[in-house]
């Protein structure tokens, strides 16, 4: 089934290149720019996130790489074809190689579970000894063997998308459109199905365009990831590089989703109030720094008190990052140089109080 297990992504092949893409529309006489002069590269076997909030451009551009929607101005290329700027059989032959899920599932009700995986193979004028064997196939390869011959309302949300992820792989296709496909879903099944994808990014060299407005979705299984505020791509990088040093308000926003939620904001200024002696810094730990005993290091090398609030650690497809929440106290001149020592390794930080 299509290709062998692949390495981490690596590659540096362009499969997607989006030039000027620009889409307007007309809503009660007035003109609306959903995507306003995007440039993108999205790279051969890689997972791409494109984030943003509602209204932001994001679904729109999705559904032009596809076909779905035609560029007012601008072009999208897939596999060294221009997509807007065919039409008919050749258009509908193109789709077959970029496949896309759904927020909400979109399968047929009164077809079983292998039934809808069928229907690509039908349309595609399969046989029917090759489409029993090809959905065999998916149905192991997303998990849902013993459900074959349910139908959707007998299924649970996970395995919907199950349903809608082995559909959508049925013609072996280059690319998986994912619009909002973990939005659905509760916090555990949306893992599950973000550890699907990955499985299989990894297993089929399958390139991966996903759109969402949750971070935890881009730190997950993402490569690089795409920033779009109206209609505009306002930053765009490594999802490491991006955790790290964040440049863009929005995107510093979607940031602290993941590196500091709400309650750990409230709670860091409670801890101000809760530790007024000494100097209350927080240190932002990326990549390899992340796994390197610096704290041990700090502490046998300066003669004050380190007393450690709060810390958390994540991982993204390149590397950990994480923060703490340290106080330091004693002499004055010691703890700026245990600061200054901090900066000399490598690990961002940043004063949140001081007697």
């Amino acid at each position: 089934m299509g290709a062998g297990r692949v390495p981490e992504f690596r590659s540096d092949n362009t499969l997607i290149n989006l030039q000027h893409l620009t889409k307007r529309f007309s809503r009660s006489g007035n003109e609306v720019t959903a995507v306003d002069g995007v440039d993108l590269n999205i790279r051969e076997g890689e997972i791409y996130g494109i984030i943003g909030y509602s209204g932001a451009g994001k679904s729109t551009l999705i559904r032009m790489l596809n076909g779905l929607e035609q560029p007012t101005s601008g072009s999208v290329t897939v596999n060294g074809l221009e997509m807007s700027s065919i039409s008919g059989a050749e258009l509908r032959k193109a789709r077959q190689k970029v496949s896309m899920i759904f927020q909400h599932f979109n399968l047929l009700w009164s077809r079983t579970v292998e039934e809808n995986i069928s229907l690509p193979l039908e349309i595609a004028g399969a046989d029917k000894a090759a489409r029993a064997e090809r959905v065999r196939e998916l149905v192991r390869l997303v998990g849902l063997e013993g459900r074959e011959k349910a139908y959707p309302s007998e299924l649970s949300g996970g395995q919907k998308q199950r349903v809608g992820i082995a559909r959508a792989l049925a013609n072996e296709p280059r690319v998986l459109l994912c619009d909002e496909a973990t939005s659905a879903l509760d916090p555990e099944t949306t893992d599950s199905i973000l550890d699907l994808l990955t499985s299989i990014n990894r297993r089929l060299g399958l390139t991966i365009v996903l759109i969402t407005h949750e971070m935890h979705v881009i730190r997950k299984i993402c490569h690089r990831v795409a920033v779009m505020e109206a209609g505009k791509v306002v930053e765009e990088g490594d999802v490491l590089q991006v955790f790290k040093s964040p440049e863009q308000p929005i995107t510093k926003r979607f940031v602290s989703q993941v590196t500091e939620p709400g309650d750990a904001r409230q709670a860091i200024s409670q801890l101000g109030e809760a530790y007024p002696d000494g100097t209350l810094i927080r240190l932002g730990f990326v990549g390899d720094r992340a796994e390197q005993p610096v704290l041990a290091k700090l502490i046998r090398s300066f003669d004050i008190n380190v007393n450690i609030l709060q810390g958390n650690i994540a991982q993204t497809h390149g590397g950990a990052f994480g923060s703490l929440v340290l106080q330091l106290s004693g002499d004055g001149n010691a703890v700026r140089e245990a600061i200054a020592f901090l900066h000399a390794e490598g690990v961002e930080t940043e004063v949140i109080a001081h007697d």
